[in-house]
C-alpha cells in the first residue's frame, strides 16, 4: 500500500512538473503575441527610423569638431548608416517584444494596444518624435544651466573651506 502511495505521489509530482512549463509557455506565447501586436500598433520601427537622424545630429559635433572635411564626410555617411540601421529594425522589434512580454501580462499588453489604437494613443504616436526632440532640447538646456550652477556652487563651497581653485 505504501509503495502504491509513493508511486501515486511520484506520478502527481511528475504531472505537476510537466504541466507547469506548458502553462508558462502558453502564457509566455500569449504575452509575446500581445507584445508584438503592441509594438506593431506603436509603429516602433517607424519611430526608430524617425529618431535616427536626430541621434546622428546629436553626436555629430563630437565627430566633426569644426573640421569641414569631417563634416562633409559625416553628412555623406549618414544616409548609408541610416539604411544599415533601418535594415536592423526587425532585430530591435524582436528584442522589444521580449522586454514587453517579460514586464507586462498579455491582458495588460492588450490594454496598452487598445490605448494606442485610440485617437489619443494615435496622437501620442504621431507626436512622439517631436516631443522627444523637444524634451531632449529642454533636458540639454536644463543640464547646461544646472551644471553651470552646480559647478559655481561647488567652487564657492570649496573656496569657503580654504581650497585654492
Amino acid at each position: 500500500m505504501r509503495r502504491q502511495f509513493i508511486k501515486i505521489l511520484g506520478l502527481m509530482a511528475i504531472t505537476a512538473f510537466l504541466s507547469g512549463p506548458v502553462q508558462a509557455q502558453s502564457e509566455d506565447a500569449d504575452a509575446r503575441a500581445a507584445a508584438r501586436e503592441l509594438i506593431t500598433t506603436m509603429k516602433l520601427g517607424e519611430q526608430f527610423k524617425a529618431m535616427m537622424p536626430m541621434i546622428f545630429n546629436a553626436f555629430k559635433p563630437a565627430f566633426v569638431q569644426n573640421r569641414p572635411d569631417v563634416d562633409r564626410d559625416f553628412d555623406a555617411l549618414v544616409p548609408i548608416l541610416l539604411e544599415k540601421m533601418s535594415a536592423r529594425v526587425k532585430e530591435l522589434e524582436d528584442a522589444v517584444v521580449v522586454v514587453y512580454a517579460s514586464n507586462f501580462s498579455a491582458a495588460e499588453l492588450r490594454d496598452l494596444t487598445a490605448f494606442y489604437k485610440s485617437p489619443t494613443g494615435q496622437k501620442l504616436l504621431q507626436k512622439t518624435p517631436f516631443v522627444t526632440q523637444q524634451t531632449m532640447a529642454a533636458g540639454q538646456k536644463f543640464g547646461q544651466s544646472a551644471g553651470a550652477e552646480a559647478k559655481k556652487e561647488m567652487m564657492e563651497q570649496l573656496r569657503n573651506r580654504g581650497h585654492t581653485l
